[in-house]
């Protein structure tokens, strides 16, 4: 049954938005879970994360720009809503400015911060790598010259100790504690500088110590990291020394929060304790206009014992219309970006605050709240959205490629490594195959042949599944390997006057450091500088080649380039700093008409691009390389990790077209054979259509297979019986098509097998729906849909909070998501003729799917596809009625058994004793399930004909209601038809016939 559900904390994949600076992926519910309509005691810790873009274009780029700047703009805002949202307190995750010793960012810093100063708005705040003059991740707090330490002259230990609450720093001043208080209950936030020493380990548990009973939040800059699929947690090493040091063995720290890391993320660990500690990261900086205002709004809603975290850019609604993006969303709403987290706050505390109690407010619910807030009025441009590759051919084949090489076309040996003279491909159909250069010829007397190799470690968003990886490269001993275009090949004279895009994949080597690899080359276009015509003269660079993409000494990608028009000379554009060991996507996109290059680093634009530029001047008959630099004539300074796939296109393009884009399954995808007819005992025939070159068909029923499709965009495929012979009958097949997993919404095709000289009967009658959205008995939807002899399952299939009707013919299920006659939205083979169909949402994901039942077997499927179950369990009897609900409020179905009037509920799809057992109502009952009251579990009414005994409660004895409803004889069916969380009845019968 539908009714409102929660997100928990596991992670799933599928799609999301490049407005968050990172490539994630995407729920496949909402979340969090629709706001509660009651008010409770609630209130809101606003959570800044790194704010180091603000701080430097400040004054050179937002203020001319947009009249003023995000930092500032969020500071104002909390001030203005801090009453509304009831927010007791502002943590600051480090990365204040981004170069420690630039006034000017310390001043734009200063500026917003006090904002909250002067509004009376208590926060913490911490030093990040940014924050002091050495960022070197051995030292730690102690070892600082902290009489030099600009971060102590804008933000000292006088103006932390000014806060309204109680607070203080360490010996240091680097960092600080505060006690807020919210609901009537005091948190102590710990907020610990960027590395941390034993000295500030003991004074984080003497302050813990002096504050007994206080639930802790412990904020840093760098804890915990994400993986290149934006979604899944990563252990960093620091981060498990925090934890081993000061988090697991001091149970008083419950949640924590670090930025640092490129992404959003979250998980939960067990304390020594036995205790959940949540960890959540939040970092936008790599995202459009730097980290595009973002911020954390984490409700804590102590009457339903959740933790509800947002994240929302008040500096996006700020903006003017007239210059807003795709990647201007007032909110983030990936699973990592807006979640509910569940925690008992009373018992999580009891084993050092036992009073804990949630206070007397009575506030609605703040997040809705925020959202009502900051989406007033707000009209802006719809998302950019992506989603992870099916298969290798899963990507956008574009106009104008000119080059595309896929590591995952090479010849590595049994070892993995790249030979010399090995190749890789180049698909785009010219041929010209990258080859790595021979030792002897490659100018580099210390490098080896194992020194390149071909690695299954990639992007998750690259399709080629595959990188080419450049290890051990130094500069300081002039060791390193390339890959170079042959001296024939096309590609080395291409000329890209009207624009280019180039993109590839990029992981800069954990091993990375200054002094051996900065200023290195991921991907050149080789040649001298200094020779083209009209060059004019530059201190650096001079004769390096004509463009080059790589990576500085500190730690930002730079492209340089010759435009066409030569006499411009260099123009640059930089990315922020790059994480070490973490793959990205880099777009460099050259837009002619607006004679500028754009670098893109995981779909958003870097703030330093390329302007009074246009093409790209070259060398004749050199060729492009890849993982070295060419400087002087020569190849030098190797690129020290992996690069994967990497294309050049002539002209720019848009998000649409890069290969983090996936190509449109449903856009020219036919059936143009949907009806066929096959005498009883022939060779089945051939399904025929249009599609996508390089997807594959699949048709699934009775009768099914796989084709390819066609170069020309056409497929042809001839059916097989998928089990025994076809006997006379009509069969529904169900076509899609797809690469790997990713499949096109299903097309519908029948085949008839017929006795020859013998006519198929008529169809059977048609038959109506009547739904009510209360118990009053009044239709508030009416339509026709299927026919009488179908057996009718209702549930949310698409996750929108509205229940719908399925119909089923043998294994075949026609699916609409909409209360509505017509054509089913989907159709779908799965289970056998015979099975006993079930439907639930059974891994919680807000989507209702199906079980099929064999015995007390339940093959049970977590998509409307077909295919092999997701899980198997064998619950119960062989002769039990079974039942499907959300009975303990968790978010998921799971299955309850029935023997005459006592009922077994179990709470996880898993076999084993019942969680619940109970006896209701009389053995010649009819028993339905449903949450009839809205509070997200449901429980049992049972029909005795037009009257209906309904509980709120797993439980015996007297019913909670008992209404009167439809007519006797009516086929009634449960649904929460109108998504308010509540369900009601809907009644099916026989159409009239006119």
């Amino acid at each position: 049954m539908r009714h409102r559900r929660r997100l928990t904390s596991s992670l799933c994949a599928a799609a999301v938005l490049a407005a968050s600076g990172a490539l994630v992926a995407a729920p496949t519910a909402a979340a969090p879970a629709p706001a509660p309509a009651d008010t409770g005691s609630r209130f809101t810790l606003a959570v800044l994360p790194d704010t180091q873009f603000y701080s430097r274009y400040a004054f050179d780029q937002f203020e001319p720009r947009y009249g003023t700047n995000p930092f500032a703009v969020q500071t104002e805002w909390l001030v203005d809503v801090r009453d509304e949202l009831n927010i007791p307190f502002v943590a600051h995750l480090g990365d204040v400015v981004d170069r420690a010793g630039v006034t000017s960012e310390w001043q734009a810093a200063d500026a917003a911060m006090a904002t909250l100063d002067d509004g009376g708005l208590p926060y913490s705040v911490l030093p990040g790598n940014h924050d002091v003059r050495n960022s070197d991740d051995r030292l730690t707090d102690r070892d600082y010259d902290l009489g030099e330490e600009p971060y102590l002259d804008w933000f000292t230990p006088e103006r932390a100790a000014a806060q309204p609450t109680e607070g203080g720093t360490d010996e240091t001043g680097l960092n600080q504690y505060q006690v807020f208080e919210a609901e009537g209950q005091q948190y102590l936030v710990l907020a610990l500088a960027w590395r941390i020493s034993d000295e500030t380990v003991a004074w984080a548990e003497q302050v813990m110590a002096e504050h007994p009973t206080l639930p802790t939040i412990l904020t840093t800059h760098s804890l915990i990291s994400v993986a290149s699929d934006g979604v899944s947690p990563v252990d960093t090493a620091y981060g498990e020394e925090l934890w081993d040091a000061l988090i697991a063995d001091n149970d008083q720290i419950f949640l924590t929060f670090n930025g640092h890391f490129h992404g959003s993320t979250y998980r939960t660990r067990t304390n020594d304790a036995g205790n959940d500690v949540t960890q959540v990261l939040m970092d936008h900086q790599m995202a459009y206009d730097g980290g595009n205002g973002y911020l954390g709004l984490v409700e804590f809603d102590l009457d339903s014992d959740q933790i509800v975290v947002q994240t929302a850019s008040p500096w996006v609604v700020s903006k003017d219309e007239d210059v807003l993006t795709a990647y201007d969303q007032p909110f983030l709403d990936g699973p990592t970006q807006q979640y509910t987290i569940d925690i008992d706050f009373a018992e999580r505390f009891s084993g050092f605050a036992p009073d804990f109690a949630a206070g007397d407010g009575e506030y609605p619910s703040l997040s809705q709240r925020a959202r009502d807030i900051l989406l007033d009025g707000f009209e802006g441009t719809p998302p950019v959205v992506t989603e992870q590759p099916g298969s290798s051919a899963d990507f956008v084949d574009v106009e104008g490629t000119v080059a595309h090489w896929r590591p995952s076309e090479s010849d590595p040996d049994d070892g993995g490594v790249l030979g010399e003279n090995a190749t890789v491909a180049d698909i785009s159909g010219a041929g010209d195959d990258l080859h790595r250069v021979p030792l002897a010829e490659s100018g580099s007397g210390t490098a080896e042949v194992g020194d390149v190799r071909i690695s299954d470690d990639a992007h998750a968003f690259s399709s080629d599944g595959a990188a080419v990886c450049f290890d051990d490269a130094d500069r300081t001993t002039g060791r390193f390997s390339y890959l170079s275009t042959e001296a024939d090949a096309a590609v080395n004279d291409v000329v890209l006057d009207d624009g280019y895009t180039i993109e590839t994949f990029v992981k800069v080597s954990e091993d990375w450091t200054v002094d051996a690899n900065q200023w290195s080359k991921a991907l050149v276009r080789s040649g001298n500088r200094s020779t083209l015509e009209g060059m004019p003269w530059s201190q650096w660079d001079f004769t390096a080649s004509p463009a080059a993409l790589g990576i500085s000494n500190l730690k930002e990608f730079q492209r340089t380039e010759v435009p066409a028009e030569t006499t411009r000379g260099d123009r640059t554009a930089w990315s922020g700093e790059i994480l070490l060991d973490r793959w990205v996507h880099v777009a460099l996109v050259n837009d002619v008409d607006a004679e500028s290059t754009t670098m893109y680093v995981d779909g958003a634009p870097v703030l330093r691009n390329a302007t009074g530029t246009g093409g790209m001047s070259f060398n004749e008959g050199m060729p492009w390389i890849l993982g070295a630099d060419w400087v002087d004539d020569a190849a030098t300074n190797g690129w020290n990790g992996c690069l994967g796939e990497t294309r050049i296109v002539d002209r720019p393009t848009g998000a649409d077209e890069w290969l983090t884009a996936r190509p449109d399954l449903d856009e020219g995808f036919t059936v143009t054979t949907g009806e066929l007819e096959v005498d009883r005992g022939a060779t089945l025939p051939t399904l025929t259509g249009t599609g996508l070159a390089g997807a594959t068909v699949h048709v699934d029923g009775e009768a099914g297979g796989e084709a390819v499709v066609a170069g020309d965009g056409t497929w042809a495929l001839a059916l097989e019986a998928t089990g025994t012979a076809l006997g006379r009958g009509t069969y529904e097949l169900e076509v899609t098509q797809g690469f790997g997993e990713r499949r096109s919404a299903p097309r519908g095709a029948v085949l008839s097998v017929v006795d020859p000289d013998v006519t198929v009967p008529p169809a059977a009658p048609s038959a109506e729906f009547h739904l009510s959205n209360t118990w009053k008995g009044s239709t508030d939807a009416h339509f026709l849909y299927g026919r009488w002899a179908d057996e009718v399952l209702i549930g949310d299939w698409d996750g929108d909070g509205r229940d719908t009707v399925a119909v089923r013919r043998d294994n075949v299920f026609h699916v609409s998501n909409a209360q509505r006659g017509g054509d089913a939205d989907v159709v779908l083979t799965y289970g056998r003729p015979g099975d006993v169909v079930l439907v639930g949402d059974w891994d919680g994901d807000g989507t209702d799917t199906f079980a099929v039942r064999r015995d007390a077997t339940y093959h049970v499927r977590n998509s409307l596809r077909g295919g092999d179950a997701d899980a198997v369990v064998t619950y119960g009897r062989p002769g039990d009625v079974v039942l499907v609900g959300d009975w303990d409020g968790d978010g998921a179905d799971t299955f309850a058994v029935r023997r005459g009037a006592a009922y077994h509920v179990r709470n996880t799809v898993t076999g084993g004793d019942a969680d619940v057992a109970f006896t209701y109502g009389r053995r010649a009952d009819v028993t339905l399930a449903g949450d009839w009251d809205g509070n997200g579990t449901d429980t049992l009414a049972v029909q005795r004909g037009r009257t209906y005994h309904v509980l709120n409660a797993l439980r015996g004895g007297e019913p909670d209601t008992v209404v009167t409803f439809g007519r006797e004889g009516d086929e009634v069916h449960v649904g929460d038809w109108d998504a308010n969380g509540t369900d009601t009845l809907g009644i099916r019968r026989a159409a009239s016939r006119g």
